[in-house]
């Protein structure tokens, strides 16, 4: 069973890599902005406080686009977006993943960081304040298929029916994921 973004999968469908009919969404994960446990929170209700938040950050942590996470690349879009790019990535602590970028911000190594709620939910001292704002909003459907060529696809089948069984929505939902079933 292959489990990547949306669009990875279709562009493996593309390529007739994964078994024709066995595509399913598995859940939504949203880009959210954290800080540190009992930190200051900065407005980031508007567009323009979010800007705001980022540019008075000291330190603002976000996945390293170079490591080929959709969050950092949708980051460092919008940053270019924004017109901020310059500004905060001169001070930016860039990570490996999501999971960096929280532990970043739980550690006090950057002061606000933006990643998917999912890859913060385990990180202990780090603390959702929020998702991005208005039209920078933010989400990534993780999708599941079975490889072309799996010699166990009965097998795969059988754990993608355990994985979008209804009974285990909330397991999902408790690590910041919106179920697609």
């Amino acid at each position: 069973l292959v489990v990547l973004s949306q669009s990875a999968i279709a562009t493996l469908d593309k390529q007739k890599l994964v078994a024709s009919g066995s595509i399913k969404d598995l859940a939504d994960t949203v880009t959210g902005v954290v800080v540190r446990e009992g930190a200051a929170v900065p407005d980031i209700s508007t567009v323009e406080a979010f800007k705001q938040a980022l540019l008075n950050a000291r330190t603002v942590a976000y996945v390293d686009p170079k490591a080929g996470g959709s969050s950092g690349t949708m980051f460092a879009a919008m940053l270019d977006k924004l017109g901020i790019a310059d500004a905060v990535n001169k001070n930016a602590v860039l990570g490996g993943g999501g999971h960096d970028v929280a532990v970043s911000v739980a550690e006090g190594r950057a002061e606000l960081g933006t990643t998917f709620i999912s890859e913060v939910l385990p990180v202990k001292g780090a603390q959702v304040i929020g998702l991005l704002p208005g039209d920078l909003h933010n989400s990534n459907t993780y999708t599941a298929a079975i490889h072309a060529g799996s010699a166990k696809a009965e097998a795969a089948r059988a754990f993608l029916a355990a994985l979008t069984d209804p009974a285990n929505r909330a397991r999902w939902t408790a690590a910041g994921l919106e179920p697609a079933f």
